[in-house]
């Protein structure tokens, strides 16, 4: 049986929410006690305290609410605290989230990774597609061991609920997934934000191909258009579309090529694997005698991956494609508000709770 006696009792002074621009901080006794059995004095708990016992915990969970939308400089400033406090108060208040949210089981998982400095430093990010909520971020790159380590975290049992993985053409990925205890019985579906990022990429090719081959007054059209060419038609302003329309009728090849890459976008729009096989066989087949070596190549690596893309069309409850690209656009968002981070725990809890709402 333990034997505790008072020790003695201390007023505190602790930062409670503001009311208007007056701030409010609550004056209270709070007792010490010493324990005769293991002889060491004890602080009494008290449930309505963050924590950092300075600061309630309503107080704290306000700077974590705000902190989703400002950067920890802006509410450091605002509410006259320090840079350290305000990042310490965001972090309770994240992993508080994650705890109310509870453990996930997945069906549909999203898999990518992120680069978080330079250097081809990489993590992993792994989403319930379902949820559309990120469930995992770690690993030390993205290697199969650094995939593996989701799967443990995750769980035998849970790991067998997985029936589809959407992921890039990144090898180490599907190996990961096809280990015995991991999730073999998913089925892997390739990213199709990925696949165009590729066909992005040889368009690429060509414009700077073309820009080699030509000179004078024939480069001028091509120069500094490179976003103007990637960019999707509607994302463009007005003086975007002219200028690409004046490229374009410029450069028949990159016309071609610009045409050939818009049109490769209606291949997730079949429902049947034949029609959409066709599609891709007529693609192709308009390749030829167009000199477009860029495009060449990625129409064989899509041949290479064909099983990964035409699973798309026998799914019954189709993933959300675009979910895992806009998450990395909130990752990208999050690191330049920050201008990048130190503490990867932090990174880690900001990432796992962006899609989660305010309790």
């Amino acid at each position: 049986m333990f034997i505790r006696s008072f020790y003695d009792k201390k007023t505190r002074r602790v930062r409670d929410l503001s009311s208007g621009d007056t701030r409010v901080y609550l004056e209270f006794e709070s007792r010490r006690v010493s324990c005769k059995a293991c002889g060491k004095v004890k602080r009494e708990r008290l449930d309505f305290l963050a924590g950092n016992p300075f600061y309630t915990k309503r107080f704290a969970d306000y700077v974590g609410r705000r902190c989703r939308l400002s950067t920890i400089k802006d509410i450091a400033h605002e509410l006259k605290l320090d840079w350290h406090t305000v990042k310490d108060l965001d972090k309770e208040y994240m992993a508080k989230l994650l705890d109310k949210t509870g453990a996930p089981t997945p069906t549909m998982i999203g898999v990518d990774e992120i680069s978080i400095r330079k250097g081809h430093t990489y993590r992993i990010v792994v989403s319930d597609l379902e949820r559309r909520r990120p469930i995992w971020f770690g690993g030390e790159d993205r290697s199969t061991e650094s995939m593996d380590a989701f799967y443990t975290w995750l769980g035998l049992r849970k790991g067998r609920k997985i029936k589809l993985a959407v992921m890039d053409m990144w090898k180490p990925f599907a190996i990961s997934l096809r280990k015995e205890g991991h999730a073999p019985q998913a089925v892997i579906l390739f990213d199709k934000f990925h696949i165009m990022k590729h066909l992005g990429e040889a368009l690429d090719a060509v414009r700077k191909s073309e820009y080699r081959r030509l000179s004078g007054k024939d480069r001028v059209f091509i120069k500094g258009q490179r976003y103007t060419l990637l960019s999707n038609r509607e994302n463009l302003t007005q003086e975007g579309r002219a200028s690409l329309k004046k490229l374009l009728a410029a450069n028949k090849r990159l016309q071609t090529a610009y045409l050939l890459k818009e049109s490769f976008d209606r291949l997730w729009t079949y429902r049947s694997e034949t029609w959409m096989r066709k599609f891709f066989d007529n693609w192709k087949e308009s390749l030829k005698w167009q000199r477009l070596g860029p495009f060449v190549k990625f129409a064989a690596m899509v041949e290479r991956n064909w099983e990964g893309l035409a699973v798309y069309s026998r799914l019954e409850s189709k993933p959300p494609l675009g979910f895992v690209e806009g998450l990395n656009t909130k990752i990208r968002i999050i690191q330049r508000r920050s201008y990048g981070f130190r503490d990867e725990e932090y990174l880690r809890l900001k990432i796992l709770t962006t899609m989660l709402p305010d309790p």
